[in-house]
């Protein structure tokens, strides 16, 4: 099986929040890269998965309201946090600072979620806003700072 940079990453010395560069992949004329986006301490909390939906929704705007070249932003299945891939080169310092304007966008966000009918959702009912905000709250307040990437001891 291929190598995939997330599970080669020590999840037990790592300092959530963050940001962290996990991949850059050169294409003809540019490149892409993918970003770690970790909201919550590996193996110590996760996201209830209704807020993470929610986040993901808000923050797949959000983004792209700060950041040119959002190509994607998931949710990573540990429900930790986000990868965001994008067309660079950008730098760590620039995401963070793209990311923390969008989690205050996430805070003032009134109304309905965007993307979040029966149409436009393959779970539309899975939604919480107060969670969501209450997650970009904590990770507002515990200050979001970049992560180096540190490797399994071996690899």
């Amino acid at each position: 099986m291929a190598e995939v940079e997330s599970f080669a990453l020590d999840h037990t010395k790592v300092q959530a929040p963050y940001v962290r560069l996990a991949g850059r992949k050169p294409l003809a004329g540019g490149v892409v890269e993918k970003y770690d986006l970790r909201f919550a301490q590996p193996n110590r909390e996760t996201i209830p998965t209704a807020s993470l939906h929610t986040l993901e929704h808000l923050l797949a705007g959000y983004l792209r309201d700060h950041l040119e070249g959002v190509i994607d932003l998931s949710p990573m299945g540990c429900r930790t946090g986000f990868y965001l891939v994008a067309e660079g080169p950008l730098d760590e310092e620039r995401v963070l600072v793209a990311l923390e304007r969008a989690l205050r966008d996430v805070l003032l966000h009134q109304g309905p979620i965007p993307g979040a009918s029966f149409r436009e959702c393959g779970n539309y009912r899975d939604h919480d806003l107060e969670g969501a905000k209450a997650w970009a709250e904590k990770v507002l307040k515990a200050g979001l700072r970049v992560q180096p990437t540190v490797p399994l001891e071996g690899r």
